[in-house]
């Protein structure tokens, strides 16, 4: 029997994709997301998001934004659910920094993160001149907990859970399944004996477990 652990907390219907498969799960949230509060603009032209977890946290604060950028299909769904314009989605924040250096250089951008945000996109952005503003609106804690046990394969959803992981973990000879190359490189930090999912979802990650195991 394979076991495996999710270092997020999966919903019942991506269980069930596991479990057709014969494959048994454990899960553990490594990470908490807390919103935080700020006092927002209430009108904006460009938003940048790179996480679902932005969103959710500015969708009470009655925000006109007139043009939305952002990261992954996921990101893009909630944002046109609620009724955002997107006109640039990547499925990398450094390719979407670059997409911004290319064709909307001259624009001014807000970018709406968390306390752990990664260093990529606002780097390059000021690298070429690109206004930008940063607004925290959420904070990333770190639960990491001590698994008892062995594993078949760890699955990642991001570079904090990562962390989180290793703060009490050792990741030994198993696999280890990425969502995303920035995920990849936190995990290469530890192993190299991993896979990353060809499409930014969870559920694409778990297709890639299934296949890796029943040789699909």
């Amino acid at each position: 029997m394979i076991e495996i652990l999710s270092t997020k907390e999966l919903h019942i219907t991506q269980r069930n994709i596991l479990q057709e498969a014969g494959i048994v799960c454990h899960e553990h949230n490594f990470i908490q997301i807390e919103p935080i509060d700020f006092k927002p603009v209430p009108t904006i032209e460009n938003a940048i998001f790179t996480s679902q977890n932005a969103v959710r946290s500015i969708l009470d604060k009655n925000i006109q934004i007139t043009n939305c950028f952002c990261v992954g299909d996921k990101t893009e769904a909630l944002l046109k659910h609620h009724n955002f314009n997107v006109v640039e989605k990547a499925y990398q924040a450094s390719t979407l920094a670059k997409n911004i250096v290319t064709k909307y250089k001259e624009r001014s951008f807000e970018l709406f993160c968390g306390n752990l945000r990664r260093e990529e996109l606002p780097a390059l952005l000021k690298k070429h001149q690109v206004e930008l503003h940063e607004t925290q609106v959420y904070q990333t804690k770190l639960t990491s907990k001590n698994m008892l046990g062995s594993f078949d394969a760890i699955l990642f959803f991001s570079p904090s859970a990562v962390e989180s992981f290793a703060q009490r973990n050792l990741f030994d000879n198993t696999i280890v399944f990425c969502l995303g190359k920035t995920t990849e490189a936190e995990v290469r930090k530890h192993t190299n004996n991993l896979i990353t999912a060809n499409r930014t979802t969870i559920e694409n990650v778990l297709v890639q477990v299934i296949k890796h195991f029943n040789g699909l």
